[in-house]
């Protein structure tokens, strides 16, 4: 059976990218500690490469990055960081996650090395818990939304009124069709409230979930007559609003009640989860719905009020509002926090029937909304493709890849871009969603489907203006961002040649071996006898001897560059090394740069505790950051492994050997 240092789970709402993002970024960010891994991912098709037991119990650490429910209770008792999906959808956020997993408490050998600051880290925050119960709720409710909406928004492709047997343009298929999205569509929120309460309560909480989002679609049915109570009477509904209140009250009840009945004999076990939990908890759950109706319903009401509100304020107001939300966080709360709204306005559209202002006015939001989620992604395929010299190949290649993401209607793919540079990229990203947001409203546009992108275009009212809108927005945001790029690129050609006067004259190295042209250690660069008080002070002399050398221009910026590393997680690693790394524009060439202090740096963490006696470090120009740099720090961890090589570097004190053994690794 394989054992893995580092077990992970990763899981999103839509488990469409960003769950596979964070996969990834933690493969990588465990190959360059030279650390296995196994990530089990929580997708809309399921759980995948699951976990067993064996390697739970095997693993030295877990993480946990997800916004909804992966079963994190298996972990138990193991050293686990547990965050948002968001946060770990970077190579050196993941790289972070994986050393304060490490570092957790919950392994002896290790918890010595936690500080203050990562105990208080590893505690989820009690916003984090809110928003994974209700994305797992989310999660789950999607999928009924989007093949409810797209099966309803075919059936008018044989007539607006063809599920109608009354109307002129009848057709039974697309009557069926009408009534399957229709049920689909009206299970939206029990689905929503079941699994909000099962992520909290687990199994036993879907019963009282699924009643609980099921009186929020009914409301409190009361007889029209006598003004009472009836229970074959109407009621007026509250939403999904009211699934939401619902399924976090129904999972506390049932937490609730594990308590109350915890004193019962083990043998009754069996009787408490097939008769009490459901029988009490439905009833406490039941009641106080059907208690908070009346006010629920009001707040749902003036909710939709407010939007239609900000719809009378003109298309620019309602536009800029959803394109903002829509691409602030690229599919994470606050893009999730408009489509959940969208689809349930679209849920009112379609239930009030076409022609209706609320069919209008929900049709054309959800037009809106998925305009905004389009775009990004488009952004980037226009930039890569119109400024392409300015891109790394691995981003060209990514944004090629975004055109098809984006015209599916997955926004994720722009997150990559994002990351590396959120300012500008991210307000050029929100002005594109915006704008095509706002020519959205303002062209009249109807979308009766809550997802698919461009493949529902043939049920889209004003299909060909929508596409241009969407066009627009695409097009003047993948301008802005070339320009960006484009200023990027040449602020890095001209600082190349600034370091070229300052280079080390070629005498330096009198006594030593000339290194290949293609070595990334130069005999010149390594330091065999220092002494350092600190981390810092021996980051300050790698950072000076990098201007002295030639491959950098500004020490003042590597050593900028180098403590922003060290601050989202320590380079050191253990027996004695460390990996520090700088990616900075005031490099001009990857290099590496070794000093050796044989007493040891203090205050430099370590896997281990042990200080450093060898910093092997990295220099990376920043247009690199995602291609050599992965290159070199991912050989130099994987040579850390052998215990051959640790030994020759550690033991050696002539500058060639260590050049030469350190190149040979590299190559």
């Amino acid at each position: 059976m394989a054992k893995f240092d580092i077990i992970a789970a990763t899981g999103c709402p839509t488990g469409i990218a960003h769950t596979f993002m964070a996969k990834e970024a933690l493969e990588k960010a465990a190959a360059e500690r030279g650390l296995t891994i196994k990530v089990e991912t929580h997708g809309q098709v399921g759980v995948e490469n699951e976990l067993t037991k064996g390697e739970i119990v095997g693993a030295k650490a877990v993480v946990v990055a997800a916004d909804k429910d992966v079963q994190a209770e298996r972990f138990a008792g193991k050293p686990m960081v547990s965050v948002g999906v968001s946060k770990a959808l970077s190579l050196e956020a993941a790289g972070k996650l994986i050393d304060r997993a490490l570092r957790a408490k919950g392994d002896d050998s290790v918890a010595a090395a936690a500080d203050v600051e990562d105990e208080v880290e590893e505690k989820e925050s009690v916003g984090h818990i809110i928003y994974k119960h209700l994305m797992n709720g989310v999660s789950h409710m999607l999928v009924f939304v989007v093949a409810g909406g797209v099966l309803t928004a075919l059936s008018f492709l044989w007539g607006i009124t063809s599920f109608d047997s009354t109307a002129s343009d009848y057709n039974t298929f697309a009557a069926m069709l009408k009534i399957i999205g229709g049920i689909a569509m009206n299970l939206m929120v029990p689905v929503l409230s079941a699994y909000i309460a099962e992520s909290i309560g687990k199994r036993p909480a879907l019963v009282p979930g699924f009643v609980a989002g099921m009186i929020a679609i009914q409301g409190l049915p009361v007889n029209a007559e006598t003004g009472m109570i009836d229970a074959g009477g109407a009621g007026v509904g509250f939403g999904f609003l009211g699934g939401i209140v619902g399924g976090f009250l129904a999972g506390y009840v049932i937490l609730l009640l594990e308590k109350v009945f915890a004193g019962l004999p083990k043998n009754l076990d069996g009787l408490k989860a097939i008769f009490l939990y459901p029988l009490f908890s439905t009833a406490i759950v039941g009641l106080v719905m059907l208690g908070i109706s009346g006010p629920m319903a009001a707040i749902n009401t003036a909710m939709m009020d407010f939007l239609k509100g900000l719809s009378a304020s003109g298309a620019i107001v309602l536009g800029l509002a959803i394109g903002c939300m829509c691409a602030v966080d690229m599919g994470g709360p606050v893009n999730k926090a408009a489509y959940v709204t969208g689809t349930a306005m679209l849920t009112e559209a379609l239930a009030a029937g076409v022609g209706t202002d609320t069919y209008n006015f929900g049709t054309n939001f959800m037009a809106a909304v998925s305009a905004a989620c389009i775009v990004p992604p488009l952004i980037t395929t226009f930039a890569v493709v119109v400024g392409k010299k300015y891109f790394s190949q691995e981003d060209h290649d990514a944004g090629i890849v975004n055109l098809i993401l984006g015209c599916t209607h997955i926004t994720e793919g722009a997150i990559p871009f994002m990351t590396k540079n959120i300012w500008p990229v991210m307000p050029i990203m929100m002005l594109g969603s915006s704008i095509a947001s706002i020519l959205t409203i303002m062209f009249n546009v109807h979308d009766p489907a809550p997802h698919g992108g461009f493949l529902v275009l043939p049920v889209v009212e004003n299909g060909p203006l929508w596409v241009l809108a969407i066009l627009i927005g695409a097009v003047v945001g993948g301008i802005l961002f070339v320009a960006f790029k484009k200023y990027d690129f040449e602020k890095n050609q001209k600082a190349a040649p600034a370091a070229k006067p300052v280079e080390a004259p070629k005498a330096a190295a009198v006594e030593a071996p000339k290194a290949e042209a293609a070595d990334f250690v130069k005999v010149e660069n390594v330091f065999v006898a220092e002494d350092f008080a600190s981390r810092d002070e021996a980051l300050s002399f790698v950072s000076n001897q990098a201007v002295k050398a030639g491959i950098a221009s500004d020490a003042d910026a590597v050593m900028n560059a180098f403590l922003a590393r060290e601050a989202e997680g320590t380079t050191g690693m253990m027996e004695g090394f460390a990996i520090p790394h700088a990616k900075s524009d005031a490099i001009t060439e990857a290099a590496v740069i070794v000093v050796k202090d044989e007493s040891g740096v203090t205050g430099w963490d370590t896997m281990d505790g042990a200080p450093v006696n060898v910093a092997i470090a990295l220099l990376i120009p920043g247009a690199q950051a995602g291609t050599t740099h992965l290159k070199i720090l991912s050989k130099v961890a994987e040579a850390l492994m052998d215990e051959d090589f640790r030994a020759t570097v550690k033991g050696s004190t002539d500058a060639a050997e260590i050049a030469k053994t350190i190149n040979a690794r590299l190559v």
